[in-house]
């Protein structure tokens, strides 16, 4: 027998060297939750180890993120008022605004990324503007605009429109430009599906739609060819880096767009996928470190530049470990 697979996994030593993927605090990229009010740090019920802020306690988490070596956050807002159109989300006093300004302020070389999406601050909970019960595209376009500017002007140096709308990338480009922003980078949640996978960040946003679904505007999870067709169509228009959510049900599509795509690959393992195993680990059926590194290495495994993920501090830290 001249062929013996098993010899290069004999020792740690043999097994590092030949190793195809690994994980690092510069793949990912932190999400967190900022809201109004004053001396906020509370613990997201669904989401053990994930905190809500307010802009005087970032300094706690943003310390936090640096001594992990994480290098991007994503930010999302819990404005105290909502509208039928969302008007606060592009308020130049708006929550993610003045959380960008002081994250700024606190760590201007920290790569900072915004959602851009209205599900936060309109009171239907839908991710664009309303007729007859029915999200309006090229209305909610003009909105989005708005948002992502402001978040620019506050100084965001990413903008991730969530909403998928058509269009919305070319709108959002387009507008940046003009506004002399156009070093602005455009993270696109291109091939973002209809999931079950996205309760407990409905939680913690507070943005749960108050009638009907997203199944008009967010993908089927049946479609992975129209995974493409949107991302190329993202691509087209001006988008940065490409985006796949959630994660780890969608390797395949993850794979689809590093195969296809000359373009950073970015994927959102979301809440629900966090959610699991921490109430997992907690019952005691599994290991949570090991398992959230597989969970995690898979992703990179299928083709992923970028890993959203709420374990990027614990991930950080356990990779010091080994």
């Amino acid at each position: 027998m001249n062929k013996r697979n098993r010899r290069l996994r004999t020792r740690k030593e043999i097994r590092d060297l030949v190793r195809e993927n690994s994980l690092s605090p510069m793949d990912f990229v932190y999400p967190i939750f900022v809201v109004e009010g004053n001396n906020i740090k509370k613990e997201i019920e669904s989401m053990p180890g994930n905190y809500h802020f307010s802009v005087d306690r970032l300094e706690e988490i943003i310390e936090e993120i640096k001594k992990a070596k994480v290098r991007g956050i994503m930010v999302f807002g819990i404005p105290d008022e909502k509208d039928c159109c969302g008007s606060e989300a592009y308020a130049e006093d708006g929550i993610v605004q003045k959380a960008v300004r002081r994250i700024k302020e606190l760590d201007k070389n920290l790569w900072v990324i915004t959602d851009v999406c209205l599900c936060e601050y309109t009171d239907h909970g839908h991710c664009g503007i309303i007729e007859n019960e029915y999200v309006k595209n090229d209305e909610t376009l003009d909105v989005l605009s708005k948002v992502a500017v402001s978040h620019a002007k506050a100084g965001a140096d990413m903008v991730a429109p969530s909403d998928m709308m058509d269009g919305r990338v070319g709108a959002i480009r387009e507008v940046l430009d003009e506004n002399n922003f156009e070093n602005v980078g455009i993270m696109a949640y291109s091939a973002k599906y209809c999931s079950a996978f996205y309760g407990p960040f409905r939680e913690a946003a507070n943005s749960a739609p108050q009638f009907g679904d997203r199944k008009s505007y967010q993908m089927d999870p049946a479609n992975s060819r129209e995974a493409i067709r949107e991302m190329e169509n993202d691509i087209e228009e001006g988008a940065d880096i490409i985006m796949v959510k959630p994660a780890l049900s969608y390797l395949d599509i993850i794979k689809m767009a590093r195969d296809k795509f000359d373009y950073p690959v970015a994927a959102y393992s979301v809440s629900g996928e966090y959610a699991m195993i921490k109430a997992g680990a907690k019952l005691g059926y599994i290991d949570e470190k090991r398992i959230a590194l597989e969970s995690l290495l898979s992703i990179k495994r299928a083709g992923a530049d970028i890993i959203i993920t709420y374990y990027a501090l614990e991930a950080s830290a356990w990779l010091k470990e080994e």
